[in-house]
């Protein structure tokens, strides 16, 4: 019965640790502590989903401008999830998002 247990016991850690791993990768791209992101995709999916409204230069145009605003990464990053003032919502998703809120947060300095 121990040597059962036992070995159900490994069995489950093994499994669980399976599952449990790598969260952490996706959580620090989004906490706006610097960590690095990829600065040519995130420019990329601006210029070609957000740049017609806010500038190709974040001067603005039919949305706001962005350029001296000093937006941090997650006021950016909460626009594109949830939209707001005529903008709409999940223009960008996932990962695509962060860099691109990473990315506008730098540039809005």
């Amino acid at each position: 019965m121990k040597k059962f247990l036992t070995a159900a016991a490994g069995g489950l850690i093994i499994i669980l640790g399976a599952c449990g791993g790598g969260g952490d990768e996706e959580d620090s791209a989004g906490d706006g502590g610097g960590e690095s992101y990829d600065e040519a995709a995130a420019e990329e999916a601006f210029q070609g989903n957000c740049a017609q409204c806010h500038g190709e230069n974040l001067e603005g145009g039919s949305g706001p401008a962005l350029e001296g605003e000093g937006l941090s990464q997650d006021e950016v990053l909460s626009m594109i999830e949830e939209g707001g003032s005529g903008m709409p919502s999940g223009i960008v998703e996932g990962q695509e998002a962060e860099n691109v809120a990473q990315w506008v947060s730098e540039k809005s300095e």
